[in-house]
């Protein structure tokens, strides 16, 4: 399949979940999960097309009205022991039946309320502009990191546990936020891995840094909302079409 040259982006969002029934589509501060990932999309200059992946109905029909095309994930893809691999392959194989296959594809979990266009694009303009191969979300980090054995001991993971510097004087780690990933589709394709080649960040705002797992994330996702919204304005979108696995509208 040759390559169209555009940058896709995929949102995975299952209609099941055991932290938080229905999660994809709960509200923050009025918007969806789901929702707020595909207008996150939308409103990057660097994401030609915004996919959600779902078994849903109500997640579809949700995707639908926020602007972006949605393919249908098959039952074997939707269980809890799928990986988010298997729904993004499924995807480029379902746009390559209609001769559609991206340059770059852009992973977004619905889970991570506050992702910043701006940072989208500087993830893509990395893997576009052939500096990387894969770039994702990351959040800085002075943690002491502590890791206890089997025997209840705990041991330093990150420093010397002798040696207790100012956090002004350590040099940073950084904590994968779940947020994104964007990355050559060759290589996906052929690694069949989100990492491949050579990998850099994206440093985003630790304070928007939220993973939505139970229900304390939901209520701290809230919280912020107010004060770390931007709100965007997603561009104007080509009426959006469902696919179904075996490739008819």
């Amino acid at each position: 399949m040759r390559s169209t040259g555009s940058v896709v982006a995929v949102v995975p969002a299952r209609a099941g979940s055991k932290g938080i029934p229905g999660k994809n589509l709960r509200p923050v501060a009025g918007r969806s999960l789901v929702r707020r990932a595909v207008e996150a999309a939308l409103a990057s200059a660097r994401i030609d097309t915004v996919v959600v992946s779902t078994d849903g109905d109500a997640i579809a029909a949700e995707a639908v009205a926020a602007g972006a095309r949605v393919v249908r994930r098959p039952a074997e893809l939707a269980g809890d022991e799928a990986s988010s691999e298997s729904a993004l392959l499924h995807v480029l194989d379902e746009l390559a039946r209609s001769g559609e296959e991206p340059d770059v594809v852009v992973f977004l979990q619905a889970t991570s309320p506050f992702i910043d266009p701006a940072d989208l694009d500087a993830a893509v303009t990395r893997v576009r502009d052939g500096h990387a191969d894969a770039v994702f979300a990351a959040a800085p980090s002075h943690a002491f990191l502590w890791r206890i054995a089997d025997d209840g001991t705990a041991s330093a993971v990150n420093h010397d546990a002798a040696v207790r510097p100012r956090r002004q004087d350590r040099e940073p780690e950084f904590r994968e936020t779940g947020a994104f990933y964007a990355f050559r589709t060759d290589g996906f394709r052929q690694h069949r891995h989100r990492f491949h080649g050579r990998v850099e960040l994206v440093v985003v705002d630790p304070r928007g840094a939220v993973d939505v797992d139970d229900p304390a994330d939901l209520a701290l996702a809230s919280a912020l909302a107010p004060q770390l919204d931007q709100h965007p304005s997603p561009r104007a979108a080509t009426p959006p079409r469902a696919t179904a696995p075996n490739g008819a509208p």
